[in-house]
């Protein structure tokens, strides 16, 4: 069985004062557990991981896993362009009682395919938490080739892949040389349902932090065989989902938990508050969805 089926929230990290806001994120898990969230990945890239230090992380895993108490996966992000800090960091997230890592591919380093296999079988040899592999090379510069996801797809502890390259003819490649068992998510919420289409089992979603019951309703219709239903909400959401990606990502979500009135909408340095123009187009997008009042 996949680690789960349907919408993953990566879900993003409240700040207040420059330390994170446990009052909101206890709201923000309680908000995807009244909508029907499938599970909730803490602490990846829409959670700010990079810029916070491994003691935050493994406090707002831990708090994450307290709260869901065992109502869906959580899911901890993990992944370091020095394998030794990516073991560390897993074995941290492990400790803190994620259900699954999610392990970006190493940055900077560009490594070599050979490389990756090495980063990521090191990593897996030593966990005992199933592994999911985290493929964007446009923030990392290194992409996992299909030929590479067959080969760590054999590892009995990595169990799936977040694909976010964009590149339809490389996930299509992905579905069709790994087995059955290994799972394949969609990284972008643009493309939930060709990917399902190749055999996916879900996606792990920045959009579901403000629409989690919209966006696992459209997995959940595939799954049920309402291809036709799912293609609706794909294509009814595509407006949605492009504003949340006017600027870099977690920017304009929090932008707009912000108009929701779910968090401050703060942000750790490099990240900072988005444009006038992007908060114009949210406010716009954000009322014809219905999710703030004119």
């Amino acid at each position: 069985m996949p680690l789960f089926q349907g919408a993953a929230t990566a879900l993003v990290t409240p700040f207040r004062n420059g330390k994170p806001d446990y009052t909101a994120l206890e709201q923000l898990i309680q908000f995807q557990l009244e909508n029907q969230i499938d599970a909730i990945v803490s602490c990846g890239t829409t959670g700010e991981a990079s810029t916070l230090s491994l003691e935050e992380q493994i406090q707002v895993v831990q708090f994450t896993v307290h709260t869901v108490n065992g109502r869906v996966p959580v899911i901890a992000g993990a992944g370091s362009n020095d394998t030794s800090l990516a073991l560390t960091k897993a074995k941290a997230m492990e400790y803190a009682g994620a259900d699954g890592i999610l392990m970006v591919t190493p940055y900077y380093n560009k490594c070599s395919q050979t490389g990756l296999i090495k980063h990521y079988i090191t990593v897996a040899d030593q966990l005992k938490t199933p592994i999911l592999l985290y493929s964007v090379a446009s923030r990392t510069g290194v992409n996992i080739l299909p030929d590479t996801v067959q080969i760590l797809a054999r590892h009995p502890n990595i169990c799936g892949i977040k694909e976010a390259s964009g590149n339809i003819s490389q996930i299509v490649a992905i579905s069709r040389s790994c087995s059955e068992g290994f799972a394949l998510y969609s990284g972008n919420d643009d493309q939930v349902v060709p990917i399902l289409s190749m055999g996916g089992s879900g996606v792990i979603t920045t959009a579901g932090n403000i629409i989690p019951r919209e966006m696992h309703q459209m997995v959940q219709y595939w799954l049920d065989g309402q291809w036709s239903e799912a293609a609706r909400m794909q294509r009814e959401y595509k407006e949605l989902i492009d504003a949340l990606f006017c600027e870099v990502n977690p920017i304009p979500v929090k932008a707009a938990l912000g108009l929701m009135g779910k968090l401050i909408s703060e942000y750790r340095l490099p990240l900072c508050d988005p444009s006038d123009a992007t908060m114009t187009r949210l406010k716009q997008v954000l009322t014809r969805y219905g999710l703030i009042s004119r």
